[in-house]
């Protein structure tokens, strides 16, 4: 990925990661499937959405990629869609709303 947003979070809830070959590349969360809170509506989707800009880049979407992740960083700037793990009361669909809202 070509560009880099600091989002003042922390943990690997906003960890997003994409494994390249010759051939195929995936993309995904750092974290795993978080078994303890599915279906709680508490988890961190930034990790996933982060992940989709990396695809998003490497598929020479860089434009696209950028977008995504500054609405990103905007949602975390703004501190008011935040999930609990980063000091925040919002749900996931809160902050995928958030983010969402943000890409205008």
């Amino acid at each position: 990925m070509k560009t880099v947003v600091a989002l003042g979070g922390e943990g690997i809830g906003i960890a997003p990661s994409g494994c390249f070959g010759d051939r195929w590349a995936y993309f995904e969360s750092v974290h795993g499937s978080a078994p303890d809170i599915a279906g709680h509506a508490i988890a961190n989707p930034t990790a996933t959405i982060l992940s989709a800009a990396m695809m998003l880049d490497h598929m020479g979407l860089v434009d696209e990629a950028r977008r995504l992740e500054m609405a990103v960083a905007r949602v975390y700037r703004e501190r008011r869609s935040l999930t609990r793990d980063q000091g925040g009361t919002a749900t996931t669909r809160d902050l995928c709303k958030a983010t969402l809202e943000a890409l205008g």
